[in-house]
């Protein structure tokens, strides 16, 4: 609660006047998680390190990708630390909504944190088990979906159709499931993709990013109302909680672009799955996530393709290997290339997810 005592001393000294400002603490909240990460980065990795706690390789997975075996992971609860320390000093802590969030992102690191444990301490490759922690998502997704039912505004169980204005299904109690898929499914979402350096934590910067401007508009009662959109009481401090992810994933990139000094593991997959998910629920922009995480749509589908066209022909695959990366990666490109390539279609696509407020 750094902000409170700066601005209390706008009495004494106008200018303090400024960290009233969401904008302005959002900004700084990206800089103190991007410097704490910074500081923090080669400590962790050395810790990591000393207490082996490396990647393991799947005997299935890319030939290129065997090199990489031992390089530190677990490294998401770098970006959970930074995060953490920097939406407690910049973030209005007597908001509910800001907790939600971080709440999202915390438990679905926990989930993350402990899977990454039980294979690379433990020696077990599945982990707590795929049914365990599908269990564990939904659970904690549950909690979270009910907590905001109803906590939205009037609103709250209304549905934003990009490209219409005058279409917003109410779903009623039905929001409370659509909400579990929206997290869960989310969460999954940037853990499937997280199979390159670097691949997974610039998409997930540039989503919230996205949604640090979409929940500045939505707390804003006249910007809300210009665009159309629904107004949430109390969003915009959501925008730096968005601000501090995008510092803390900035920082945690510095350490995990090509080639990677260390990798999120499920820790920070999950965990910035789960609180994207959150952050669109909050903000009443859940199927504009489709588009602004394209990416992470893309990579999903191709999974779920490859699985269900396996299974019905007996053997066969539409893609050499998924998710799609993957299959990228057998056809021969290297691996930097698909990695800047997939960036620069994830920003095509938030611009493209921006545009639409206006498209209505």
């Amino acid at each position: 609660m750094l902000w409170k005592f700066l601005y209390g001393l706008h009495t004494y000294y106008f200018p303090f006047n400024v960290f009233r400002y969401i904008t302005f603490r959002t900004i700084y909240a990206t800089v103190t998680a991007l410097f704490v990460s910074l500081l923090l980065g080669p400590w962790l990795i050395e810790r990591l390190k000393e207490h082996r706690v490396g990647q393991i390789i799947r005997e299935d997975g890319p030939r290129s990708h065997f090199q990489k075996k031992g390089t530190p992971t677990m490294g998401g609860i770098l970006i959970l630390l930074s995060v953490l320390f920097s939406v407690l000093l910049w973030a209005d802590l007597s908001n509910p909504l800001v907790w939600v969030a971080l709440i999202a992102l915390l438990g679905y690191g926990a989930i993350g944190c402990w899977d990454d444990y039980m294979k690379v301490k433990l020696g077990n490759p599945k982990g707590i088990g795929a049914k365990r922690k599908f269990i564990l998502q939904v659970a904690l997704a549950l909690v979270l979906a009910i907590f905001l039912y109803g906590r939205l505004g009037p609103h709250s169980s209304d549905l934003l159709v990009p490209f219409f204005k005058r279409i917003s299904p109410h779903l009623g109690l039905l929001y409370i499931p659509f909400a579990l898929l929206v997290i869960v499914g989310s969460s999954n979402a940037v853990n499937l993709t997280d199979g390159m350096d670097g691949l997974a934590i610039v998409p997930a910067t540039i989503c919230f990013a996205t949604y640090a401007t979409i929940s500045y508009l939505v707390g804003h009662a006249r910007f809300a109302h210009y665009l159309r959109i629904f107004h949430v009481s109390g969003a915009g401090e959501v925008a730096i909680f968005c601000g501090a992810l995008v510092g803390a994933s900035l920082g945690f990139l510095w350490f995990n672009s090509y080639p990677a000094q260390m990798f999120m593991g499920d820790t920070g997959s999950l965990a910035l799955g789960g609180a994207l998910g959150v952050v669109a629920l909050i903000t009443k922009h859940e199927l504009l996530l489709a588009i602004v995480g394209g990416v992470f749509v893309v990579e999903t589908l191709s999974v779920i393709i490859q699985v269900a066209y396996f299974k019905m022909t007996g053997g066969k695959r539409v893609f050499r290997m998924a998710p799609i990366h993957h299959h990228f990666e057998q056809k021969g490109l290297p691996e930097p290339k698909i990695i800047v390539r997939f960036w620069i279609i994830s920003l095509v696509f938030a611009l493209f997810a921006l545009s639409t407020l206006k498209l209505r």
